[in-house]
């Protein structure tokens, strides 16, 4: 399987992405909006997978509780230590490439994912899903913010345009959202939908059921 996204082994790379591309991300503090919307009302333990610098950990405290268990998961050492002058010892950080299987890091009542998945080959990205299912506790949510294909070469040309580009990050792999909905449901998901979009950035609900 090949690897993904050596670029972000790059301190330059992820301060760029940090400090310009979410900064300037159209429509991000409305998705963050709502992803908050969709939590469960209790959140004891969130994995984040590809947490990068914690940020969606950050959103879910705030939301839920300074208390809420963390565990985020990312291939990124520049990103991982991003992440730990956010959240310093308070979330339990693992270096993990998405690419493998994910290590044993107990269950979890809430998997959040922001802008990581759609850099997997089709295959890990489902098999992630069922992993991220077998993590899940009854009841527990999986909301995955993410870079999605469009219906047509024409809406993604307009897509690029509104981020000033010609063509894609040759790392992404991209997907429809009704293409990933179905790959949930056949897992065992309950309530897999789309529930946010602008675009090529969505946002994916499932629910594990009780």
């Amino acid at each position: 399987m090949t690897r993904y996204g050596q670029e972000w082994q790059s301190e330059e790379h992820v301060s760029h992405y940090r400090d310009e591309v979410l900064v300037d991300f159209p429509h991000l503090a409305e998705a963050d909006a709502a992803l908050v919307e969709l939590l469960p009302r209790r959140v004891g333990r969130v994995l984040d997978v590809g947490c990068g610098d914690g940020r969606l950990i950050g959103l879910v405290r705030r939301a839920r509780g300074s208390d809420v268990q963390a565990v985020g998961v990312d291939f990124s050492p520049p990103m991982l230590a991003a992440a730990r002058e956010r959240l310093g010892d308070s979330a339990e950080l693992v270096e993990h490439n998405l690419a493998d299987p994910l290590p044993d890091l107990g269950t979890f009542d809430l998997v959040v994912s922001g802008f990581a998945i759609h850099h997997l080959h089709d295959e890990r990205k489902r098999a992630l899903y069922a992993e991220l299912f077998d993590v899940l506790e009854p009841g527990g949510v999986f909301l995955n913010l993410e870079h999605v294909a469009s219906a047509t070469p024409a809406l993604n040309r307009e897509f690029l345009a509104t981020h000033g580009l010609e063509e894609d990050d040759p790392s992404n792999q991209l997907v429809m959202v009704e293409t990933q909905a179905e790959w949930l449901r056949e897992i065992g998901f309950a309530d897999a939908d789309c529930l946010w979009k602008w675009r090529e950035l969505a946002l994916l609900h499932a629910r594990k059921p009780e």
